[in-house]
């Protein structure tokens, strides 16, 4: 689970059409991005084998109102409801709004974020929401597991309990420590605007992200074993990024084509799911209400698959190496 405070910065400019505009650059982790450079992504109704191949060719999946609404923003009231007697939250206002304290210092908390909060308060609600009761259920809901189970045709899966939150990456270089599929689910919890920080994917981009993983592999071919899987090896940037900044990252791979960011504006009640290599990077936020951007990454195998990374079958805590 990870939190985006609103970045100190005046909200850009937005441009479109009444129900899709874009802002004239996007703030995204290391860097902007123009608007010519920027798409949204393609919601995909049911039937179940459509989705399929949509996920098959985009890489992503992006379905509206999976989960029931209230139940998302049941449990956004429930998280900040921890961080009452901080000063996280916008005086007067709701937790279930999550408002972010105009006269306090924002960052990011989570992880990947920008460390842990100096409050021992707030690095406590951090730490404790992972394991919390109602989260735990949340992320097991029935909407979401029942759908996975008919979408991927497993009979069985099985959740991995650590969550992350980082810059420009896809999620099979941290998953190394076993070959199986899995399928990540990201969750929003709660309304996240389209400047809002919401998750980005760079379009087409699991044919990219299975290039530079194997590129990986061949420069980690003299580490240890332990080396190899580990995402923050020294073939690595900080953090276990692939980039530091979106633009760079595009010059580097342009004999791959031209991609373009997708974004939209998530409403709680959606999920967006992706392949292991689909490469994506959370956006800036710069919400002009103030609002807080929370979601979960969550990361499902088939329960009978022999390739399961289990070292992540432990819920995050802060120094894991994960």
């Amino acid at each position: 689970m990870a939190t985006a405070a609103v970045q100190p910065v005046a909200p850009p400019a937005l441009k479109g059409s009444n129900d899709k505009c874009l802002p004239d650059d996007l703030g995204q982790n290391g860097g902007r991005i123009s608007t010519d450079r920027v798409g949204f992504l393609k919601p995909t109704p049911f039937p179940i084998e459509e989705m399929r191949q949509r996920l098959r060719k985009d890489g992503y999946l992006f379905v509206k109102g999976l989960i029931p609404r209230e139940d998302v923003l049941d449990m956004r009231e429930i998280y900040f409801r921890q961080y009452e007697s901080t000063s996280l939250l916008e005086p007067g206002t709701s937790p279930r709004d999550g408002i972010f304290n105009s006269s306090s210092h924002p960052g990011a908390q989570g992880i990947g974020g920008s460390g842990l909060p100096v409050d021992p308060v707030e690095e406590k609600a951090l730490i404790d929401a992972h394991s919390e009761p109602h989260y735990r259920a949340f992320v097991e809901h029935p909407a979401l597991t029942e759908f996975i189970r008919k979408f991927m045709d497993w009979k069985e899966h099985r959740l991995l309990d650590r969550t992350m939150f980082t810059g420009i990456h896809y999620d099979k270089l941290f998953l190394r420590g076993g070959e199986g599929f899995f399928l990540t689910a990201w969750v929003p919890i709660g309304d996240i605007a389209v400047n809002g920080s919401g998750l980005c994917y760079l379009e087409n981009s699991v044919p990219l992200g299975r290039h530079v993983e194997n590129d990986y592999t061949k420069r980690a071919e003299s580490f240890t074993e332990q080396e190899r899987i580990s995402a923050f090896n020294v073939n690595m940037l900080s953090g276990s990024m692939i980039a530091s900044f979106p633009q760079d990252f595009q010059a580097i791979h342009s004999v791959h084509g031209e991609h373009k960011w997708l974004v939209t504006d998530y409403e709680a009640g959606d999920v967006v799911f992706h392949d292991p290599y689909s490469i994506h990077a959370s956006g800036r936020n710069e919400d002009k209400s103030g609002r807080i951007r929370l979601s979960s990454d969550l990361r499902f195998y088939d329960k009978s698959d022999p390739g399961i990374d289990t070292r992540w079958y432990k819920i995050w805590a802060p120094g894991d190496g994960l």
